[in-house]
């Protein structure tokens, strides 16, 4: 079979390249490893209902006062009248099953609104690294990661795992990879491997959290496979794959009765 007909893999490292990049690709694969993205599968993980991304601290305000629950995080830190910010440990407590919450964070969730009008766009962390692996070969759709960065610049935790994720993929052969940033991806990522968190002990991220006595936090983000949660974009509200698909099948059965009333 010709490569050039196998779906293509590729790697965006900031949300600033994201127009330059995301023509012809179905999925958009967000990632922000410390610590959105790997809270947002911890959160679906743990039966949290879904996730509303929202992309300044003023709209998780306005769903606040609505009586939602809400979270907000800036550079790190939880903002002021927010009981939530982005630690994955906060995503595990029994209370939050069935609830859905509102979050904004400082790199993660602009991301996700940038890439929100693309067809799928799914949530990716170290964390279910294996399972998105699997998930992205069985689809077998163009699938660009979209690493969130640090304020539209480039960081290495989530380009590795960018580069991670695209390894994987290759290695079923099913897929191809054209891109210098992929292929930096994956160099990054071969040479981590062995241990992520010695790895990013200099990146400037982890420092900044190191600051604030998250390293707890971290050790977690950069633990991979531990979760199997796929988070999926479906009408604003990020929910699990099972629901996911549930959710598409019923759309697809309430079309087919709308054609046949229309025909009748």
């Amino acid at each position: 079979m010709n490569s050039q007909k196998f779906p293509q893999i590729e790697a965006c490292f900031s949300p600033r390249d994201f127009y330059q990049y995301e023509k012809g690709f179905e999925i958009v694969v967000v990632i922000d490893v410390l610590r959105a993205t790997s809270a947002i599968c911890t959160a679906i993980e743990n039966g949290v209902e879904g996730i509303i991304p929202v992309s300044t601290v003023e709209e998780a305000k306005e769903y606040l006062d609505k009586g939602y629950l809400a979270a907000a995080e800036r550079e790190g830190e939880i903002v002021d009248g927010f009981s939530l910010g982005n630690s994955p440990f906060s995503y595990m407590e029994e209370k939050l099953k069935g609830e859905t919450v509102v979050l904004t964070t400082t790199n993660g969730t602009k991301a996700i609104k940038i890439a929100e009008h693309k067809e799928t766009v799914v949530i990716g962390s170290l964390n279910n690294l294996e399972a998105l692996v699997n998930w992205i070969i069985e689809r077998g759709e163009n699938t660009l990661l979209l690493a969130s960065g640090w304020k539209d610049k480039f960081n290495l935790e989530d380009t590795i795992c960018a580069g991670a994720i695209i390894d994987g993929v290759l290695q079923s052969k099913t897929f191809r990879s054209n891109e210098d940033s992929s292929i930096a991806a994956m160099f990054l990522s071969k040479s981590a491997k062995e241990n992520q968190f010695s790895f990013l002990k200099s990146s400037s991220h982890r420092r900044r959290l190191r600051k604030l006595n998250l390293n707890a936090d971290v050790k977690y983000c950069l633990t991979p496979n531990n979760l199997t949660a796929i988070p999926i974009l479906k009408d604003g509200v990020l929910i699990s794959q099972e629901k996911f698909n549930k959710s598409v099948q019923a759309d697809k059965l309430k079309k087919l009765d709308g054609e046949k009333m229309a025909e009748q």
